[in-house]
């Protein structure tokens, strides 16, 4: 079911809005209901008090007005207002209004005809006067200890047969400060519900047409949302193909926009990452063959005749310097695959540095004789302690030198050098040879990378020293740089942990 975005997002969105649409209507149905309980109370109440007021004025009348000729005539049209008054209240609260004494009797009762009807059949007594049955029902607000009494239910069976709960008021009436009775204001409670369910039923309405109009406006971000994520899966598929030139075109700068920047950033690395891979079986491919190829010829040359056998020496000497390159070709090459997979590990240890490049040099005094080069040592303190694996930085001398001696020329110059930089020992090896342009000086740390093409067969080189140069910086968590100008020189730059001489 769930298996697309849009229907994930509707499910989610309706989710969470029917859940806190339902907490807000249970709220709000309580708070109506209570609203509107309070509310009819209020108007009950305030109407008790006003029929109070009138038979206040009823009886001030009456008893100012019993020796007056005109009595029964002012009293016929006093008991006719009441009357009509007592049936407006009545229809405008939608109340039963009985005026009761204090004994219980119920001279007036005004409302509904068929439960008034109901309700005098019931309360009509042996003498024929309406009388409340159970004392419960009046002796509370006739004790005056309380100046409004409300009650819900059926009034102690009375409603009953009506089949609904009723909201009773009872106010005792007073006159020259002493209860002659009381007003009764009896309503249905459907009656006090229906402004609460008017009011939800329209809250049910607006929560259903939110809804639909939810849906419509999630099926348009979705749409928003989708498109983007439908373009990204289908690079993604075309990358998983192999072309890796495809991109994406999303300028949005939102979460999505991001991943596609880094989608297509992970593209161009992937391309990178192809093209190193391509190249590297061509280079490869390429280094092997040559020499390969010449160590055929030759044996084949010899074996068939080709070569005098004067000249079989010379040849075989040859192969043997080309069997010595492909040997350190492959040697290199485990080396950096190892490096690269994390394979070898180093092991610091403190060693005077200026020490180990004293032996480089001595090491290397073949190749520096035999071009007549001039090499100075450089040390800012004649003893200068590091912490790293001498094996390993050993090589990194070796390379950095070793190629210094290939690329200057005869009755050159290469300066080593050490000294203290940012807390740490900074080792320089420069020369005055060819230089790098300043194009190749990002591409000289690459695999079989060669800036001196036309002559590399010729120094011997296979491509690969200063990528494990720069491994086994990285390895030790250093730096590594070249500064070069082309016909003036080129100088390395790496640092090294300072160490102690304890334990030396």
């Amino acid at each position: 079911m769930l298996k697309t975005l849009f229907s994930k997002i509707v499910v989610i969105f309706i989710a969470i809005l029917l859940v806190s649409t339902s907490i807000t209507g249970v709220m709000l149905y309580i708070f109506l209901g209570n609203f509107a309980s309070e509310e009819k109370v209020n108007l009950l109440s305030d109407t008790a008090d006003s029929i109070n007021s009138m038979l206040n004025d009823y009886l001030t009348a009456y008893y100012n007005n019993y020796n007056n000729p005109m009595f029964a005539f002012w009293d016929e049209i006093y008991r006719s207002m009441l009357d009509n008054t007592l049936e407006r209240e009545s229809q405008s609260t939608g109340s039963i209004i009985w005026i009761v004494s204090t004994e219980g009797e119920i001279g007036i009762i005004k409302g509904n005809q068929a439960v008034v009807k109901g309700i005098v059949q019931k309360l009509t007594d042996d003498t024929g006067k309406v009388r409340l049955q159970n004392p419960a029902q009046y002796k509370d607000v006739m004790s005056g200890s309380v100046p409004l009494v409300k009650e819900m239910g059926d009034f102690y069976g009375l409603f009953k047969d009506t089949n609904v709960s009723w909201l009773t008021i009872e106010k005792p009436f007073m006159y020259n400060e002493k209860i002659l009775g009381a007003v009764y204001l009896h309503t249905p409670v459907p009656e006090v519900q229906r402004a609460r369910s008017s009011v939800f039923q329209f809250f049910i309405f607006a929560v259903a047409v939110s809804i639909v109009i939810s849906i419509i406006l999630v099926y348009i971000f979705s749409l928003k949302l989708s498109r983007p994520l439908k373009k990204i899966n289908s690079a993604a598929k075309k990358i998983a193909s192999g072309n890796f030139d495809e991109r994406l075109d999303i300028s949005s700068e939102d979460e999505i926009g991001e991943f596609a920047r880094s989608f297509n950033n992970m593209a161009g690395e992937l391309q990178n990452l192809e093209n190193m891979r391509r190249g590297f079986i061509a280079n490869v491919s390429h280094e092997l063959r040559t020499p390969m190829t010449s160590i055929h010829g030759f044996i084949e040359g010899i074996l068939d005749g080709t070569i005098p056998p004067e000249k079989e020496k010379d040849y075989l000497l040859v192969v043997r310097d080309e069997i010595r390159r492909l040997n350190r070709l492959t040697t290199d090459l485990l080396d950096l695959a190892k490096m690269e997979s994390g394979e070898i590990s180093i092991n610091p240890v403190n060693f005077n540095i200026n020490e180990l490049i004293r032996r480089c040099i001595i090491k290397l005094e073949n190749f520096i004789t035999q071009k007549d080069i001039d090499v100075e040592a450089n040390f800012e303190e004649e003893d200068m302690f590091v912490k790293a694996d001498m094996d390993s930085i050993e090589r990194v001398l070796i390379n950095l030198m070793h190629n210094a001696v290939k690329f200057v020329q005869p009755c050159g110059k290469i300066n080593v050098s050490t000294s203290r930089y940012k807390n740490k020992i900074l080792v320089s090896v420069e020369d005055n040879g060819i230089g790098i342009d300043e194009n190749e000086i990002d591409l000289i740390w690459e695999r079989f990378y060669k800036s001196d093409k036309s002559r590399s067969r010729e120094k011997g080189g296979t491509g690969l020293g200063l990528a494990i140069v720069r491994n086994i910086i990285n390895d030790h968590k250093q730096e590594i740089w070249v500064e070069s100008e082309v016909g003036k020189g080129t100088k390395f730059y790496f640092t090294l942990d300072k160490g102690s001489n304890e334990n030396i």
